[in-house]
């Protein structure tokens, strides 16, 4: 590694990576900022390029795997100081590393098979977003559409609470709920609102076989839910039963255990075999 190390924020190579933390200058120059070593780790194992990466001397010795993998793939790395590190990093306790990464989203036409989608729709909470994107990921999803109506996926909160997920599966930004829903209708998905009031079972729906072939679930903004208007695009609006006192579930939790319902129902109908009788006599037992 070259000896230099960045000391001043005033620096332009710091400047310009700072104001990546504006959706403003995100959107414009098509870049975000990954923050910790599991980000990076996925960034530069990721098909999307890695433009350059930042670290601390510590930072160095403790992930040269990292480095060594950004060295052999061609990628800048620039050693900086405690201090310009700490400007540059969103979060209280930097862990030493930053890389600056190309958007990864992709259209919704060009994604392939689909057989389990997840629209956010109203969702402005990026840790709630990313939590949600970590749970698509691990339950097999093959897409996450992120509406014109949610959170910027590559905010920075958002891309630490995906835990590198952002970098696994096709990611939709911007689009019209309506036009997402269409699509994979098209495609012959039932879709699925989540609703706390819903008037649909998660569990009835899931032994009468509604998840056994294609399926997008639609969640929305925790506070208040998805609008009437949205929920009346979808087949119906699906709960998740609630059995203790508790008044209801937060919005990742809820998703994951839609999209995990779903990941198994589809699962077992697709053993050669099952019939749908049978996934639901074993969904009782």
């Amino acid at each position: 590694m070259a000896s230099h190390e960045f000391t001043s924020i005033r620096s332009p190579r710091i400047k310009g990576a700072r104001r990546l933390a504006k959706r403003a200058f995100r959107q414009r120059e098509r870049r975000f900022l990954a923050e910790g070593p599991q980000a990076v780790r996925e960034a530069l194992a990721a098909p999307s390029g890695v433009q350059e990466l930042f670290a601390t001397a510590d930072a160095v010795q403790r992930h040269s795997e990292l480095v060594d993998a950004a060295y052999a793939a061609g990628i800048p790395v620039h050693r900086v100081s405690l201090e310009v590190m700490s400007e540059l990093a969103q979060t209280v306790t930097p862990q030493g590393v930053i890389a600056i990464c190309d958007f990864v989203d992709v259209p919704l036409a060009e994604v392939g098979d689909i057989r389990l989608a997840v629209v956010l729709s109203h969702v402005r909470d990026p840790g709630n977003a990313g939590t949600v994107l970590r749970t698509a990921d691990a339950a097999g999803a093959d897409v996450v559409i992120f509406t014109d109506a949610s959170v910027d996926p590559y905010n920075g909160k958002c891309v630490r609470a995906s835990a590198g997920s952002l970098f696994h599966l096709p990611v939709v930004v911007g689009m019209p709920t309506a036009d997402a829903i269409d699509h994979l209708r098209g495609l012959g998905a039932g879709v699925f609102a989540a609703d706390g009031s819903g008037p649909r079972d998660l569990h009835a729906a899931a032994d009468a076989g509604s998840f056994d072939d294609r399926v997008a679930w639609v969640f929305g903004n925790e506070a208040w839910g998805l609008p009437a208007e949205t929920v009346a695009l979808t087949d119906t609006a699906v709960s998740v039963p609630i059995y203790g006192s508790a008044e209801s579930l937060n919005l990742a939790t809820a998703a994951a255990v839609c999209l995990y319902t779903t990941a198994r129902e589809q699962r077992s109908a697709a053993r050669p075999g099952t019939s749908a009788a049978d996934t639901a006599a074993d969904n009782r037992g």
